[in-house]
């Protein structure tokens, strides 16, 4: 329990910090973080015995799974801002695992695709990374992992109307 200091508008009294919130532990987005650290935290040393940082890696499965993308693009869906994309596409091409290319239609702009080197570590990576989801399907149970990741859907969805006042970021 914390000692709150004295009030001296009563004396001996602890001093009340009541904000008209919700509890701290109770904030979802405090229990969104909590849970993705858990999750990562298992995830970490794999990537990590491979030189890879979560973000590069978010950005590896997502091209993974597209033939190229604009880096604009690519940066909406592995939430990640501009000038860290850029500086992490920078790390990722002088590893070869991953390559620019510019659009055709507009000069200005790069595509993005991963490398064979790029789908050659993915491959490396990926029976740990599934070992890893099995562990925690075992753990947490196949049918509510898959409700949670329902539900996260059905949230995502439901607030994508409200849009924000700031882009939201997962960098660090």
């Amino acid at each position: 329990m914390v000692k709150r200091p004295a009030d001296p508008a009563n004396g001996s009294a602890p001093a009340a910090r009541q904000v008209p919130m919700r509890d701290f532990s109770r904030s979802l987005p405090m229990s969104l973080l909590r849970a993705r650290e858990a999750v990562m935290r298992q995830f970490r040393p794999s990537l990590r015995e491979h030189g890879l940082t979560e973000q590069q890696w978010r950005i590896l499965r997502a091209l993974a799974a597209i033939e190229a993308v604009e880096v604009t693009e690519l940066a909406r869906t592995a939430f990640l801002l501009g000038p860290s994309l850029s500086r992490i596409l920078r790390d990722l091409e002088a590893r070869h695992l991953v390559e620019r290319k510019t659009a055709k239609a507009d000069q200005r702009r790069s595509m993005v695709s991963i490398s064979k080197e790029g789908v050659k570590l993915m491959a490396s990576v990926a029976p740990t990374s599934e070992a890893i989801y099995a562990e925690i399907t075992r753990r947490f149970g196949a049918r509510k992992l898959a409700e949670l990741q329902d539900m996260l859907g059905a949230l995502e969805q439901s607030l994508a109307e409200l849009g924000g006042a700031e882009e939201a970021s997962s960098e660090e």
